[in-house]
């Protein structure tokens, strides 16, 4: 180790360059959907030891800046699928979306990596302080420019049922930090020094994925009786139960697997939602209290137009509710308004509750600096979208009260659920994922959903127009799915919350930010310590 981290450290010039790339496509690979954990493991280390040949933070903040270049150039190489949905008139943008994209990204690593270099110290304070900073770097991109928190490191772990558990106690931000410090830890075997300090750091390491599978273990047992499985008929069966379906209700989940490409197209509008309709009404449709049906899966006003209230009353079980997404807008004697909604419609087609989606996506329904940026947004019409006040609640029919999230509403931790509000029984995810086909995109956003359903206690139902749809369990058990371009149905009992909220959807998003931020101090005052007693050159 000592030799391979000398000559890492020794490298300069346009090789140091292209490793620091390169390192950044490996870390990409742990994530989902290739789950390569591996990658992960070595990129860390060797970041570590790239860090420690850099003589001054702007250095290191360019060396973070290739890095991250190269890590979300891997990592949301997906966005150029959306391009191609109208190759003729955006696909040329496709290597300035994605190297555009993966450059902005990429100053949040390059100011971890800079701020971290002021407090470089020999020693194991180093990898402290790199963990807080690289933490505290992802929370700040999930609020900067409207933020885009889209998938953290803490995602390594998401096949590992156990060690995501953590993310109820500390959500994937502290997930993040603490992933952080056990993968650079290795990193330490290749410093100066005596052995059983060396390999102390990888023991150190092996203890502490070890605790933190152990303490994964633990709460998965803790909530033994309330965790469960869905049986074949899709209900929800506790592990210890008698057989009987322990749903709150139970859900009819439609996904048609229209292609982007066609869903807009004016000649196939009718025909599109009779397709949802003919898809809901299939048998067993009064054995469900909803039906539920993706983000604008209706592409006319629901608001306005009493035909297409009409036309969709035949997919609603007697006494029960549709659930579907649909744009809203302002009536044609008031000034032009549309807004991404989600509708709740009674069995006779009124309107029981409306959400409109607040975070809006960027270049995809509204354009930032629109007035001075020559290009027009993704989606149909030239009208930008308006945002809704934020979340909410809402109570309709015979649900329980959820909590509705439109599309990448739900990437953004402790902001799924209203503040100050009754707390909700579940949250619904409606989503049209058909922009990114069999990309990485929609693997990464279902697994995203997945960490809010365990941060906040609560089962997440997700609808997609193509997939994945389906439901995640309040302890992040998945249910069957239905997979890309797969039409179908799916009926499935919606598990009830835990009989505890979990600690992160009772502290939210400041507690981790918070550790990260203690975790970089303590890094700094190990690292001043270490320097007093014994100030060890890492050359």
């Amino acid at each position: 180790m000592l030799t391979l981290a000398h000559r890492v450290r020794a490298l300069r010039g346009w090789r140091a360059h292209a490793l620091a790339v390169g390192l950044g496509l490996l870390s990409a690979l742990a994530l989902p959907p290739v789950h390569g954990l591996p990658a992960l493991i070595v990129a860390l280390p060797l970041l570590v030891w790239r860090l420690d040949a850099t003589r001054s933070p702007w250095r290191a903040a360019g060396l973070g800046w290739l890095f991250g270049l190269g890590h979300f150039a891997g990592m949301t190489h997906w966005v150029s699928a959306a391009l191609l949905v109208d190759a003729a008139r955006t696909g040329w943008m496709v290597p300035f979306a994605v190297l555009g994209m993966a450059a902005g990204l990429a100053v949040f690593p390059a100011l971890a990596l800079g701020l971290a270099r002021l407090a470089w110290r020999p020693g194991v304070g180093r990898v402290l302080v790199l963990a807080g900073a690289w933490t505290a770097a992802e929370a700040l991109r999930g609020w900067i420019l409207t933020g885009f928190p889209w998938a953290p490191i803490g995602m390594v772990w998401m096949p590992l049922d156990a060690m995501i558990q953590v993310s109820a106690f500390v959500g994937v931000t502290g997930l993040s930090l603490l992933t952080m410090v056990l993968l650079a830890l290795p990193a330490l075997a290749g410093d100066p020094g005596p052995r059983p300090y060396r390999y102390g750091a990888v023991a150190a390491a092996v203890l502490l994925f070890a605790a933190l599978m152990g303490a994964g273990q633990a709460r998965l047992e803790a909530y033994a009786d309330e965790d469960g499985t869905w049986a074949e008929d899709g209900t929800w069966r506790l592990v210890g139960g008698d057989g009987t379906d322990e749903g709150m209700f139970r859900a009819r989940l439609v996904q048609p697997a229209i292609p982007q490409a066609l869903k807009w197209d004016a000649a196939r509008m009718v025909d599109n939602v009779r397709h949802y309709v003919n898809l809901s009404a299939r048998p067993g449709l009064e054995a469900v209290d909803a039906v539920i049906w993706g983000e604008t899966a209706v592409p006319f006003a629901l608001n306005l137009d009493d035909g297409a209230r009409r036309a969709v009353q035949p997919a609603i079980p007697g006494g029960g509710v549709l659930i579907a997404g649909s744009v809203r807008r302002t009536p044609a004697e008031a000034p032009l308004q549309i807004w991404n909604s989600l509708f709740a419609l009674d069995d006779q087609g009124r309107i029981m509750g409306v959400y409109d989606k607040a975070h809006l996506v960027p270049f995809g329904e509204y354009m930032p600096a629109g007035d001075i940026l020559p290009l027009k947004k993704l989606t149909v019409g030239s009208t930008d979208f308006t945002p809704g006040p934020g979340p909410r609640t809402l109570d309709v029919g015979r649900l329980p009260p959820f909590s509705p999230l439109i599309c990448y509403e739900v990437i953004f931790p402790g902001r799924v659920v209203a503040p100050g509000t009754p707390r909700p029984e579940w949250m619904l995810n409606l989503t049209n994922d058909g922009w990114y086909g069999h990309s990485a995109g929609p693997y990464q956003h279902f697994q995203i959903a997945r960490l809010r359903a365990l941060e906040e206690g609560l089962s997440l139902v997700r609808v997609a127009n193509t997939g994945i749809s389906g439901v995640v369990s309040p302890l992040g058990r998945v249910s069957p799915v239905l997979g890309l371009d797969v039409e179908g149905i799916l009926d499935l009992s919606v598990p009830p919350p835990l009989s505890q909220v979990p600690l992160y959807g009772r502290l939210g998003e400041g507690f981790p930010v918070g550790l990260a931020l203690f975790c970089a101090a303590l890094g700094i005052v190990l690292g001043r310590e270490k320097r007093a007693k014994s100030p060890v050159s890492l050359d």
